[in-house]
């Protein structure tokens, strides 16, 4: 039995990650793909649009024989640490043999190159590094120059202008970086670019599908600071899905409109606000993504806080990218500290396998990571209480996230709250 590992967000599932599980399997010839899936919040720091089980499903129903939760720490995280704890995740479970990632480039021989430079980081690509630094850019576009410059190649400086080949180069730095006998392969990323956000007649992006699923829940007003909304029905929007999304999801869509989604980063405004009036620069230095610039703007600019993303807007600069300043805010909100961090990766990135669902017919893939991995698998959270002291410490952490997306759920919806302990293993 043959298993390809996918890394995933599906937010929200669409045709182009049916693509990708499909193909995924024809190309390695895997009898299964595995997945490895952000829970509630995802790498570019803000939540899901849907909660993580809804995206689970889709997932499943559309062929994934199994899909795990990412931990938290590292799905809201920095790309090299969302692809270290994703690939780690695989590696430990045991039983997937290759690893299958949409790329811009479709370019593996590429992709490894610039991976090797960027993991290895010879002396003279530092120094170019740091000179472009000292010069004030953020460090996407020093790296990306320094690269340009250390291989005399614009060529493998442009793959960093898409963010799939970006994703593409931590997979390879972790797969080597964690001696993994995983073997990676990339298909083509199919359809509409990654920011694009008009729906597409062919494949359109995840960014165009929130964007119009975002009209679905204008009354709500939470999504947009100002402006005005249009009451578009949402039969409208659900027949411009229909080419979109396969006919499964669209159900669920429809099932679960205003009941469990949509979600925005807007819905945690008070939340947020309430964490960082409890802050002071030198307490908001020990969270992730958060340098003494971006601590000392958070606090010069509190006052001026109105909603969440109206605040990270606020606190951009040349220096800081948008989707830093949601990562560190997000990270703050959540509590996700450098020094815990720092503590699971010196010591495995893993302590557990939380399972999320499982096709039925599949089942047999989980006796198999029992067997062979290295880590408990937690279908309960009854089964949690053998987990090592840092074990237990990280899965308190995801917990609470859960719980409290969960709690915007149940307020903006007047759904019941259901405790992240109490949940179920999806089984179709």
């Amino acid at each position: 039995m043959k298993i390809v590992g996918l890394i995933t967000e599906y937010n929200p599932f669409h045709n182009g990650h049916l693509y990708h599980i499909e193909e995924s399997k024809r190309l390695t010839g895997a009898d299964m793909a595995v997945v490895v899936m952000s829970g509630d919040y995802v790498q570019r720091g803000t939540p899901a649009i849907m909660p993580k089980r809804l995206r689970a499903e889709m997932a499943l129903k559309c062929g994934a024989a199994a899909v795990f939760e990412l931990p938290v720490c590292y799905a809201a995280g920095s790309a090299e640490y969302f692809a270290l704890g994703a690939v780690s995740l695989l590696q430990k479970l045991g039983i997937v043999d290759f690893l299958c990632f949409g790329s811009e480039c479709n370019n593996l021989q590429a992709l490894q190159q610039a991976a090797d430079i960027l993991l290895e980081e010879p002396a003279e690509y530092q120094t170019v590094l740091k000179h472009h630094l000292r010069e004030g850019k953020s460090f996407p576009s020093a790296r990306q120059e320094a690269l340009a410059e250390y291989t005399e190649s614009e060529g493998i400086s442009f793959l960093l202008n898409d963010p799939n080949n970006i994703l593409g180069i931590e997979y390879l730095k972790a797969l080597k970086k964690l001696n993994c006998s995983i073997t990676p392969f990339t298909i083509q990323r199919r359809g509409a670019h990654y920011h694009d956000r008009q729906i597409n007649h062919d494949y359109s992006s995840a960014s165009a599908i929130r964007s119009l699923l975002a009209y679905s829940g204008s009354s709500l007003r939470t999504e947009r600071s100002g402006g005005t909304f249009e009451n578009t029905p949402f039969s409208s929007i659900l027949g411009e899905l229909e080419d979109q999304v396969p006919a499964c999801c669209l159900e669920l869509l429809k099932d679960f409109h205003r009941v469990q989604y949509p979600v925005y980063q807007n819905d945690f405004s008070l939340i947020l606000k309430y964490k960082l009036l409890n802050k002071t620069p030198e307490m908001l230095l020990k969270y992730m993504d958060v340098s003494l610039e971006l601590a000392n703007r958070i606090w010069g600019q509190l006052n001026n806080f109105f909603n969440y993303k109206q605040f990270c807007e606020l606190l951009k600069t040349k220096e800081i990218t948008q989707t830093r300043i949601n990562r560190a805010l997000l990270h703050i909100m959540l509590g996700i500290k450098k020094k815990n961090v720092q503590e699971y990766t010196e010591n495995g990135c893993h302590f557990y396998a939380r399972l999320l669902g499982v096709r039925k017919d599949s089942e047999k893939i989980l006796s198999a990571a029992a067997k062979k991995g290295e880590l408990p698998l937690l279908a309960q959270l009854s089964q949690a209480q053998d987990l090592s002291p840092l074990g237990q410490r990280m899965l308190r952490h995801d917990m609470l996230a859960s719980n409290l997306y969960a709690s915007v759920v149940t307020d903006k919806f007047k759904t019941a709250f259901c405790n992240e302990y109490s949940q179920p293993v999806i089984k179709v």
